[in-house]
């Protein structure tokens, strides 16, 4: 599995020429090279989780604090095109357009054009390297050495010593070949048989499928690219886990052992002795104190949230959320998770995690409770992909077409803007602390993940939100139409806890699962 690599700027480059994919991305890129690599050789080498130690009571605002990390995915575009020199009475050329140097030229400015079309429509942080053309296999070896995360192999040629030169390397390949939308690439015709298949039944190239080739349509490419981008901030994630890392059920034992050894995770423990002698110092900084009051009553009074329990439960939550924040801070990190946050915390707390939490998810955070790390790498994931918060919820026994999620954490800005009507009440089997309980559009299409124990196969599907009923469960509950074969997850859900996220986004999931050796089952 290849190494992803860090970068230090979030804009899109084409040919030296810089347009700035979003300033405040560009803000938020906090992971430096070498804290990276760190990161990402700890965890393969299976050192032992560190633990963040409390610092100094010096509360920074929120423009000091750590921000979201969007790491930009690293795309070098080439193209393979020699040109045939004509010889009388043979065969001099082979099928395929681009036959001088002035078509060449042409073809690399229509190349250069789609890929600026193709980013200005990107909602992902991505930077296009200078297109580069090859002839022969001595500039492919170089081009393929390069800097970069993924290769976009434009193949007009057979040149199949070339490609497979540009193709054998440790990052990501992707294909591009014209068919309708420029001069005809003879790899339109050759990928599969003489580029895949070496000309034989079976495939034979090591690190690319037919998945990996898109013919004419760069948002075709774009959303493989936005698959890639997502797993690269997955892998080698920093993520605090408060009271240890965990999974779920019997089989979950080793769910963070394997996220580690996967996904290169880099897990910071915090104990929840520590975490106790941070929110007592967090409680005895008035400052501090005033200021988590005066947010918490800019939240409850906002339009769409309902106080439905004591104004000071929230004031609470809001000094916990604070208190997270801080251990973000210094781990530099923009993920948490909270294991056994149903007993423990409350009495250090005296509310639970699950407003801090949602907040955190609204403000493009990854926070998960119960540390469950079955699911929370699908969770970060899909966090990427759709670029919009995720809901960790527990699944019901789909029946009818019917299933139903609930949990107690959920964000209120799943669109990762606008929020949804929300009631704060108490965490339900503790009826205690500060949970939201948020009503979801009616009507909207959303992707769910079921991630397995094992790590060998996850299963995704589409659903409509049908309903949000207040059942005597988890506080946000969703009533799900799914969309297909609904009777196939009677045999085909493992694991437990289901990751959801507004909108389609199972063909990214599918895709990126591959490039790890995860199978993927799309019951949509």
């Amino acid at each position: 599995m290849r190494k992803p690599k860090d970068t230090e700027t979030s804009f899109c480059r084409i040919d030296g020429c810089c347009c700035n994919w979003s300033a405040s991305l560009a803000k938020s890129e906090a992971l430096s090279r070498r804290t990276f690599l760190t990161t990402a050789g700890m965890a393969a080498a299976g050192v032992a989780m560190p633990a963040l130690h409390a610092t100094s009571s010096s509360w920074p605002s929120s423009r000091d604090r750590q921000q979201p990390i969007h790491v930009p995915l690293r795309v070098q575009p080439v193209l393979n095109c020699e040109i045939y020199q004509q010889k009388p009475a043979t065969s001099w050329r082979v099928t395929g357009a681009i036959q001088d140097e002035g078509e060449l030229r042409e073809e690399e400015a229509r190349i250069r054009r789609d890929l600026t079309e193709m980013a200005a429509s990107a909602t992902f942080p991505l930077e296009l390297c200078s297109l580069i053309t090859v002839r022969d296999v001595d500039q492919a070896t170089a081009a393929a050495r390069g800097d970069f995360d993924v290769l976009v192999i434009y193949a007009a040629r057979r040149n199949l010593p070339v490609l497979q030169a540009l193709a054998t390397n440790d990052k990501w390949n992707l294909m591009f070949v014209r068919h309708q939308s420029g001069p005809l690439y003879y790899m339109y015709i050759g990928a599969h048989t003489h580029f895949l298949r070496k000309r034989r039944d079976d495939f034979g190239q090591p690190n690319m499928d037919a998945h990996d080739i898109v013919v004419d349509d760069h948002g075709e490419l774009l959303w493989r690219l936005r698959a890639l981008y997502a797993l690269k901030n997955l892998l080698g994630k920093r993520i605090v886990a408060v009271g240890g890392p965990g999974g779920w059920g019997a089989d979950g034992a080793e769910a963070p052992k394997r996220a580690q050894d996967l996904w290169k995770l880099d897990i910071r423990t915090v104990s929840y002795s520590e975490l106790g002698e941070r929110i007592e110092k967090a409680r005895e900084d008035h400052t501090l104190v005033d200021r988590c009051h005066q947010e918490a009553q800019k939240y409850v009074t906002q339009q769409g949230v309902s106080l439905e329990i004591a104004r000071e439960v929230v004031d609470r939550a809001f000094l916990l959320t604070e208190v997270f924040r801080d251990l973000l801070d210094e781990a530099q990190a923009d993920a948490i998770t909270i294991n056994a946050c149903m007993s423990t915390i409350m009495p250090i707390s005296e509310t639970t995690a699950c407003l801090p939490l949602s907040l955190l998810n609204n403000d493009g955070y990854l926070a998960f409770c119960e540390s469950d790390f079955v699911v929370i790498p699908a969770g970060i994931l899909l966090h990427y992909i759709s670029g919009t918060p995720v809901f960790l919820g527990n699944p019901s026994l789909p029946h009818r077409g019917i299933v139903t999620v609930s949990h107690c954490t959920a964000p209120a800005r799943m669109d990762g803007k606008r929020l949804e009507p929300t009631r704060i009440v108490t965490h339900y089997e503790s009826d205690f602390g500060a949970a939201p309980k948020v009503d979801m559009k009616k009507g909207q299409r959303i992707t769910v993940i079921n991630a397995d124990f094992n790590s060998q196969r996850w299963l995704g599907f589409e659903a409509e939100i049908l309903d949000t009923p207040f059942y005597p469960i988890c506080r946000t509950q969703l009533d799900l139409q799914i969309i297909g074969d609904w009777e196939c997850l009677l045999d085909e859900v493992k694991g437990f806890h289901w990751m959801v996220a507004y909108g389609n986004h199972l063909r990214e999931t599918g895709y990126a699962l591959k490039k790890v050796g995860i199978g993927w089952l799309a019951v949509t």
